[in-house]
């Protein structure tokens, strides 16, 4: 299964909190999506903010106990995508992907602009 492939599934549905954000959680922003394999976990795409780099996060559904949905940014082809706020709970073990392109330098996602959006699939060639 192709990187793209896998990134490309359908937006995980999460239901939004209706009070005070959790408070034995941490916040984590980004576009969730289904697992390709597991109905049991939740893949998390993370936009990068400022230094922050993109990366990819994994958690059980289960250690999600509250989301909040954000404004849906738009892409250049007038696409927009799903943005929420995932409160994870302390001391649950979430996993970091970081997809990388194969070339001398390495090109990770937040250095190369064209690579990140031929991995999550916004590039239009």
């Amino acid at each position: 299964m192709s990187v793209r492939e896998y990134l490309s599934g359908s937006y995980y549905e999460i239901q939004a909190y209706r009070s005070d954000p959790p408070q034995d959680a941490l916040a984590f922003t980004g576009s969730p999506r289904k697992h390709p394999y597991d109905d049991g976990k939740i893949i998390l795409l993370v936009e990068p903010h400022g230094k922050d780099e993109s990366a990819i996060y994994e958690f059980k559904a289960s250690d999600v106990v509250g989301a909040q949905d954000l404004p849906s940014p738009v892409t250049e082809a007038g696409e927009s995508y799903r943005i929420v706020r995932l409160w994870v709970r302390r001391g649950a073990v979430g996993i970091r992907y970081e997809p990388f392109e194969v070339d001398s330098p390495l090109r990770f996602m937040s250095e190369s602009h064209v690579f990140k959006e031929k991995i999550l699939g916004r590039h239009r060639s």
